[in-house]
């Protein structure tokens, strides 16, 4: 072979490929499915609320001295209420001689205490108290009945006051009309009551058709509402002492002072109306009795 001559170069192996696949992690390496889920942020907002809602339940749920002394005003004040009405009844039926309309203007008289008892005290001393009774119904509802109650002492209050004029305008001789303090009491009690129920039966009930127009309207007119209800149950009681004090004066005279047993009865019922206006005005003024403030409902009771 001649020495000059190049031998041909052999074919060189072909460069190995990497392996491009991720390698195969440790064995003690968690999945992802078992790390702990990472930290939340909780923002002073949310931390707020929480907060507000732990002091809610701590506030609003009741132990067994506050559930004895609901209990005991709300059966109290529903006795006075209905011993008002019943010892009039007894009063007018026992001492004055019934009832009778204009044939006998004396008796006829008698119509007015009772239905004017039954009207601003009895059936107006329930309609305020709803809201604190029936707790557990719908707004809605209680609403319905607290309107009912109301009229249903409107033709008491209407009927009674017919028969006051009548008796008065028929009696021999005539007696004058709203000349007492009793009478002034009074007129100012119906104004006031038929203002409240106008009010209140449009903003209530007639503007719900467009409840979201008029939240805001009704809702500042709720506190107003309330405090001139309270107002005229008041008043309504003032009338109706002065009117038996002026009323036994008259039919007693100087014997009302030996306190005969009529004259027993009339400061029994005035007593009762003047502890109905102590409880009213005690249950209406504390905030734990309003409507729903204080029940606390879980899913769990459920």
């Amino acid at each position: 072979m001649d020495s000059n001559s190049v031998s041909p170069m052999p074919d060189m192996a072909p460069m190995a490929e990497f392996d491009k696949t991720p390698p195969t992690p440790p064995e003690d390496t968690l999945p992802m499915d078992d790390l702990p889920p990472p930290p939340t942020t909780v923002t002073v907002q949310e931390e707020k609320e929480k907060e507000a809602h732990r002091h809610y339940e701590e506030e609003n749920e009741w132990g067994c001295g506050s559930w004895l002394e609901y209990a005991l005003v709300m059966v109290l004040a529903c006795i006075l209420l209905l011993a008002s009405l019943g010892l009039t009844l007894y009063w007018v039926i026992r001492h004055q001689e019934g009832f009778a309309w204009r044939d006998d203007p004396k008796r006829q008289f008698n119509l007015h205490p009772v239905l004017m008892v039954a009207g601003f005290i009895t059936f107006s001393g329930f309609s305020v108290l709803l809201y604190r009774i029936c707790r557990c119904c719908r707004r809605i509802y209680v609403k319905l009945l607290h309107t009912v109650f109301h009229a249903l002492a409107i033709p008491c209050v209407a009927v009674g006051f017919l028969a006051v004029l009548d008796s008065h305008n028929l009696a021999l001789p005539p007696i004058p009309n709203f000349y007492s303090l009793h009478s002034w009491i009074g007129l100012v009690t119906m104004g006031l009551f038929a203002i409240q129920f106008v009010v209140g039966f449009f903003s209530f009930l007639i503007l719900l058709c467009c409840e979201g127009a008029t939240a805001g309207f009704r809702a500042s007119l709720v506190p107003i509402h309330a405090s001139f209800g309270l107002t005229t149950f008041m008043l309504a009681i003032a009338a109706c002492l002065t009117g038996l004090t002026e009323k036994v004066f008259f039919s007693l005279g100087s014997y009302y002072t030996t306190l005969p047993e009529e004259g027993m009865v009339v400061n029994a019922l005035a007593m009762v109306l003047v502890a109905l206006a102590i409880v009213t005005g005690y249950i209406l003024q504390r905030e734990e009795f309003r409507f729903r403030a204080h029940i606390l409902i879980r899913s769990g009771d459920l």
